[in-house]
């Protein structure tokens, strides 16, 4: 059985002389991370290492620093900025915040009676979250706001939506 990984943020600079690095996520509440004990970077596409956690510190509802084991001095983590953060499905699920719109990766979407797919990534934008899903080999984002958000089925992990007439004829070509 393979595991399974969602993305939760990006390292995004370096913190003093040590080491530390500042976590960017979009995990919602981040006193969740408070025991998180190992984070996945990308080696290759579809490759990730584990990178076991010394340190958590919260600094806000959206960032946090850490500081990871064998990384300790600045250097080592400059290389590790920029890079993005993956969780394993366990850890994913228990430190998202369940309100929180990267709580619905793993779900599927539904339009009407079809299921469009399970949603990849979920970008969040000032006026609407985006959730991308693979149809037919090519990626698809599709909105998610009031107006098009019907349901949600969080035991049955669907999101029921009502999407713009012609929508996916701009990317599937129909």
């Amino acid at each position: 059985m393979s595991t399974q990984y969602f993305s939760v943020g990006r390292l995004v600079a370096t913190h003093g002389l040590k080491g530390e690095l500042l976590l960017k996520h979009s995990l919602g509440d981040a006193r969740g991370l408070q025991d998180l004990t190992v984070i996945f970077l990308p080696d290759r596409p579809e490759s990730f290492l584990p990178y076991f956690v010394a340190q958590i510190r919260i600094k806000g509802p959206q960032e946090a620093f850490l500081t990871l084991e064998g990384v300790s001095t600045r250097e080592q983590a400059k290389l590790l900025t920029h890079k993005e953060v993956w969780l394993q499905e366990s850890d994913f699920s228990r430190t998202a915040g369940k309100a929180t719109p990267i709580s619905y990766l793993g779900y599927h979407l539904i339009d009407g009676a079809e299921d469009l797919g399970e949603i990849v990534e979920v970008i969040e934008q000032p006026m609407q979250v985006l959730c991308k899903v693979i149809i037919r080999q090519k990626e698809v984002l599709i909105p998610l706001h009031e107006k098009t958000l019907e349901k949600i089925d969080d035991g049955g992990k669907r999101l029921y939506v009502t999407l713009p007439e012609g929508l996916l004829d701009v990317y599937l070509g129909l």
